[in-house]
C-alpha cells in the first residue's frame, strides 16, 4: 500500500505540504504534487496514479471540470477538497466523476484514513479469486464483475468506478433492503462517517443507467425509512 502513487492537486502550497507530511509519516513514499490543473493532467497522462486528492478551486481550471478531463484517462479514486458545502456543489462533483469529498478546513489524518481504506479495498478486489466473480443478469441489464462492465439492452454503458462498485454490492445482495449506513460502510469503508449526499447521488447515477425511467425506478427501489433494494424478476 505504501508504494501507491498519491497525487495532491492544490494551489495552496501549505495545504499540500501538510498532507504530504502526514502521508510520509504514515509510510507513503510516492507523493506527487501539482498546483495547477494543467500540471495535474500531465501527471495523470504520464503516471499510473492510485489516488487523487483534488482541490475544487484551482487557478487555471475548475476542479470539477478537471475531474471530467481526468476521467478520460483513468478511473482512479478522486476525493475533492472543497470549501463549498451546499448540495448543488457536492452533486456537481459527483456528476463530474468524483468519488468522495472533504470540506475545508479538514484534518489531514482524515484524508490519510480515507486513502488507506480505499487502497485496502482495491487490494482486496484485485486479490479475489476469479471463481467468485459473477455475472448478474436482470434481463434489461447485466452486470459483469470480471469485465467490469454494465451492459444495458446489449450496449456497454460507461460507469464510474465507485458507481460500479455500489451496483455490484447491490447485485450481491439482491432483494435485500440495505440502509444508507450499510451501503456507505460496505462501498466506501468509512465506519465513522455516513454521508447521505454521497449515497443518494450514487444511487441516482445507477438509476440513470439501469432504469427504463429513472424517475420511476422499478429495479433499484427506495424502501421508505429503511434504505434501498435492488430487485429481480421485474416485468417491463
Amino acid at each position: 500500500m505504501q508504494h501507491a502513487k498519491i497525487l495532491l492537486v492544490d494551489d495552496e502550497i501549505s495545504i499540500m505540504q501538510m498532507v504530504e507530511m502526514v502521508l510520509k509519516k504514515e509510510g507513503f513514499i510516492n507523493v506527487l504534487k501539482a498546483s495547477t490543473g494543467s500540471e495535474a493532467l500531465e501527471i495523470v497522462k504520464r503516471e499510473s496514479v492510485d489516488y487523487i486528492v483534488l482541490d475544487v478551486m484551482l487557478p487555471d481550471i475548475n476542479g470539477f471540470d478537471l475531474c471530467k478531463k481526468i476521467r478520460e484517462y483513468t478511473d482512479v479514486h478522486i476525493l475533492f477538497l472543497t470549501a463549498r458545502v451546499n448540495d448543488f456543489d457536492v452533486l456537481t462533483g459527483f456528476d463530474k466523476g468524483g468519488d468522495d469529498y472533504v470540506t475545508k478546513p479538514f484534518n489531514p489524518l482524515e484524508i490519510v484514513a480515507r486513502i488507506k481504506v480505499q487502497l485496502r479495498r482495491n487490494q482486496k478486489t484485485e486479490s479475489k479469486p476469479k471463481v467468485n466473480v459473477k455475472r448478474h443478469d436482470f434481463g434489461h441489464f447485466l452486470v459483469d464483475e470480471e469485465a467490469g462492465e454494465l451492459i444495458v439492452e446489449g450496449k456497454v454503458i460507461p460507469c464510474p468506478a465507485q458507481v460500479f462498485k455500489l451496483l455490484v454490492y447491490l447485485c450481491q445482495n439482491v432483494n435485500r433492503v440495505l440502509s444508507k449506513e450499510q451501503l456507505f460502510n460496505a462501498v466506501w469503508g468509512y465506519d465513522y462517517l455516513v454521508d447521505d449526499n454521497t449515497v443518494m447521488v450514487h444511487i441516482r447515477r445507477i438509476r440513470e443507467r439501469i432504469e427504463p425511467d429513472p424517475g420511476k425506478p422499478i429495479y433499484l427501489r427506495t424502501v421508505r425509512g429503511l434504505g434501498y433494494k435492488l430487485v429481480k424478476d421485474v416485468t417491463l
